[in-house]
């Protein structure tokens, strides 16, 4: 420590011309090497970049701020007196007001962006329109089309996938986040391949990254897509191959809020960066301004305004800046103090989110409730829209989502099955939580519908189209609906077979005419009298599979 002084102290002495050099040096070097790294933006709007500048304009004043170390000698007074020898560090204390500036203007910009002073302006950076749930949310004649899977369970497809490609196991792997999409219109996660590590980049840094993984979180499957080129860059790419350095060196002055992968409707491999930009005061309220399509193949990207995004485009607000967004206008429209202490008419959404696809748009979905609220039920929820930023809040009372995941677990507490977060469908005007039930392996091995605002109807079943005849029935049992879709035939059994599906038994039933009609022991035991030749009349419902009907009840054959 005391050669690093003496060597600072003699730079302190040295002529002026000689300080100027060194500082302009030291602080270029040391500045070139921390952006290389950091890969702040150079944006007067950015904490990272004022945090950089800190440190580099430190490390530029070194050599003004002789510092220097003295030996002084003191008396300690005692019983005998004693000469103590000390060290003072003595400095330069003007050089403190370069250092000082950038860190003033991070303080006060923080403080001056805050809540506190912009409770308002927070709040009014959104505009949140009330819609009719039953007019304006399609109504799900079908429910083939909803993505439930998170994205814990999609990595366990995607990596199954990558271990039956024998060439690419060794030397890639599946990136750990999975972008909900809609690929020629229909619900896909997607997640490319990432070198296995320095090494494998380095192996393979010519060859590229060659393919990318999409998981089906509808039917529960996932294949390896092959690009027509290979990307270049990648997340797991070092030094110049890295996504957000090639993207920094591009574009030096944006704002990168998030990066997402998607595909367009060819299956063309982009990065979708949604740059920021602080709606309030130097720091406060980051919103997205700008999207960056960036192709990894090529390392050249395109920049539009969030407006002229391109409709294939899915993700460009994520799910959490939603979120948040929502919270500023629920807490802070009626003041700072008022989201502190009063409370009054605050609201907040809850904490986590599903998706939910509308047309050729992917819509983040989640419950709202009462801030001060604590008996876990949600006064109405939201819908927002990943690509345009659109919101929609439906004034429906009822149970909020965590509430409905352990209804639905209940139903099958005996299995262990745990409940993913649940998306939302309008089945026969009701509005309806969907989501799935999986195993310890993290396997979808359920579907389950939880009604909002009676979360005592609850129905599981095997496949989608299953558990929506199952729910509807269950409707019109309960008197919530009166359901016309129901039919009444008299047909002759010509088989009936009982299958273990699930760890459910499942009765078909197969009639002379051909129809199959299917049914649960579980829910109805009476099944179990049905022969081969008997005559009985059936009220069924579509289950949605050519010919096969679901039983809502049945009896025997009278004349």
């Amino acid at each position: 420590m005391k050669k690093v002084l003496d060597l600072i102290d003699r730079l302190g002495r040295a002529p002026l011309w000689v300080r100027i050099s060194v500082s302009a040096g030291i602080a270029s070097a040391v500045g070139f090497v921390l952006f290389y790294f950091m890969l702040p933006p150079i944006n007067l709007r950015s904490v990272p970049f004022w945090i950089w500048l800190t440190v580099t304009v430190a490390v530029g004043c070194l050599p003004f701020l002789n510092i220097k170390l003295e030996k002084q000698t003191r008396i300690k007074k005692g019983i005998v007196n004693t000469r103590v020898e000390e060290g003072r560090i003595t400095f330069n204390k003007w050089m403190l007001i370069p250092i000082g500036v950038p860190i003033a203007v991070l303080v006060i910009g923080l403080a001056l962006s805050s809540t506190f002073f912009n409770a308002r302006r927070y709040a009014s950076l959104i505009t949140v329109n009330e819609y009719d749930f039953a007019e304006d949310m399609p109504e799900s004649t079908e429910i083939t089309n909803i993505a439930l899977m998170d994205s814990a369970s999609a990595a366990v497809f995607g990596n199954r996938v990558l271990g039956s490609l024998s060439d690419m196991v060794s030397q890639y792997t599946v990136s750990d986040y999975y972008t909900q999409i809609n690929y020629q219109r229909s619900p896909k996660k997607v997640s490319n391949l990432e070198y296995d590590g320095f090494f494998k980049w380095l192996g393979n840094r010519e060859v590229g990254i060659p393919g990318m993984v999409m998981v089906d979180p509808v039917k529960a499957g996932a294949e390896y897509m092959a690009f027509d080129e290979p990307m270049h860059y990648a997340q797991s790419g070092f030094l110049g191959d890295d996504l957000e350095r090639r993207l920094r060196f591009l574009y030096p002055t944006k704002i990168f809020h998030s990066i997402s992968f998607e595909v367009d409707d060819e299956g063309n491999p982009y990065y979708i960066v949604a740059c920021g930009k602080p709606m309030v005061g130097l720091f406060g309220a980051e919103d997205i301004s700008q999207v960056i399509i960036f192709d990894p193949v090529k390392g050249t990207g395109s920049i539009v305004d969030v407006e002229n995004t391109p409709s294939w485009v899915d993700i460009v607000y994520t799910g959490n800046l939603a979120c948040e967004k929502y919270n500023w206008q629920g807490t802070l429209s009626g003041g700072f103090f008022n989201s502190i202490i009063g409370n009054v008419g605050c609201k907040i959404a809850t904490d986590d989110f599903g998706y939910i696809t509308i047309g050729d748009d992917v819509w983040y979905f989640t419950g709202v409730t009462s801030v001060v609220s604590n008996d876990k039920s949600n006064i109405g929820f939201i819908l927002s829209n990943a690509r345009t930023g659109e919101y929609k809040f439906y004034p429906v009372i009822g149970a909020e989502e965590h509430s409905a995941m352990n209804a639905a677990e209940g139903e099958v507490q005996e299995k262990g099955y745990v409940a993913s977060f649940p998306s939302l469908v309008n089945i026969s005007g009701e509005p309806t939580y969907i989501m799935v039930l999986k195993d310890a392996a993290g396997v979808v091995k359920l579907y389950a519908l939880v009604n909002v605002e009676n979360y005592s109807i609850v129905v599981t079943g095997s496949t989608q189209a299953e558990v929506m005849s199952a729910y509807k029935k269950l409707l019109r049992q309960e008197g919530v609906t009166e359901d016309g879709s129901a039919s009444t035939a008299t047909v002759t059994v010509k088989d009936v077979r009982i299958v273990n599906v699930s760890d459910m038994a499942v009765v078909y039933i197969t009639a002379e005419e051909g129809e199959v009609y299917k049914g649960y022991l579980e829910t109805d035991e009476s099944l179990i009298l049905v022969a081969v030749g008997d005559r009985i009349t059936v009220t069924y419902t579509d289950s949605g599979l050519d010919r096969i009907y679901m039983i809502d009840k049945w009896e025997f054959y009278t004349e």
